[in-house]
């Protein structure tokens, strides 16, 4: 087991939050996603976000950036609450984020040069030769041969985009690295090379991150601190959805059974709640169409 040594850039800047959650509430419809969700990420640290399908860990990830407002509570970057800028000051805020979407999301119609450089010539006035020389160095950093900055992103491995992807994620220098299932459909070893790089990232002066992932391994080795997501269906309204806060040491000595089924990747009688959630949800509907006929 990976044993994730102290952060000394949390202990410095502790008591004042870089991000701040508070109580964050979100639904879509009548659909509730997030029910009173409350954390702080301070300065350098690693935030791994647990959790199965469902259970709103992109969601949350987007709200922490202002891509999915609020039903309820509020989230705020160095004390400015987001839902209180405008969409000219919002944006002017994401340039201080990186974020490596799960498919990289890299334009197929650029080349990766162009790609990487894209935050720079969007969002600052810096020479093209400089730009050039920011590109070739964020290439060297997350170990690409530089012969890829010639290729259109179809041309690349499944890793070699991913890495592509968190190149340009950090071409402005941000503050906060936001991950979303960055190793899914990697192979162990790729798996881990992106490990590596997140752990280069946080090496950078005072940047967080926070990697929302299902994958046990890369929330044992980047996590300074990991949440755990449960979904709302399943709980009683006066359950809070984070089931776990703690170090990736303290979740393995867990003994709440929620959290060991998912840790130890066990079924358990999941396979017949699932079969009875269907079999409810078709209920639903058959009732819904019974009602419109009648």
């Amino acid at each position: 087991m990976h044993a994730t040594a102290p952060n000394p850039v949390i202990e410095a800047v502790a008591d004042q939050p870089l991000l701040r959650v508070a109580s964050l509430g979100v639904r879509f419809g009548s659909q509730h996603v997030l029910r009173d969700i409350t954390l702080d990420l301070a300065a350098g640290e690693t935030l791994v976000i647990l959790g199965e399908s469902g259970c709103g860990k992109t969601v949350l990830l987007k709200s922490m950036i202002g891509l999915v407002r609020p039903s309820a509570g509020e989230v705020a970057f160095e004390g400015r609450s987001l839902s209180r800028l405008s969409d000219r000051q919002l944006a002017h805020l994401r340039t201080r984020y990186g974020f490596v979407f799960q498919g990289a999301a890299l334009f197929d119609s650029l080349t990766i040069a162009d790609n990487i450089a894209f935050p720079l010539r969007e969002h600052t006035r810096i020479p093209e030769k400089e730009v050039r020389e920011i590109v070739a160095s964020l290439v060297d950093e997350v170990g690409l041969p530089r012969s890829v900055l010639v290729k259109k992103p179809v041309e690349l491995s499944g890793g070699m985009r991913k890495r592509a992807g968190l190149a340009r994620a950090l071409a402005l220098d941000p503050n906060l690295v936001l991950y979303d299932e960055p190793t899914t459909g990697l192979d162990p070893i790729m798996t881990d090379v992106i490990n590596e790089l997140i752990l280069r990232v946080r090496l950078r002066p005072n940047v967080a991150s926070v990697v929302v992932t299902h994958d046990m391994n890369t929330a044992r080795k980047v996590a300074d601190r990991v949440i755990m997501l449960y979904p709302l269906f399943r709980l009683r309204p006066d359950e809070s959805q984070i089931v776990f806060s703690g170090t990736p040491a303290d979740l393995d000595r867990s003994n709440d059974p929620r959290i060991r089924q998912f840790v130890e990747g066990r079924a358990g009688s999941r396979l017949m709640e699932l079969q009875e959630e269907q079999a409810l949800a078709a209920a639903g509907v058959a009732a819904a169409v019974e009602e419109q006929s009648a």
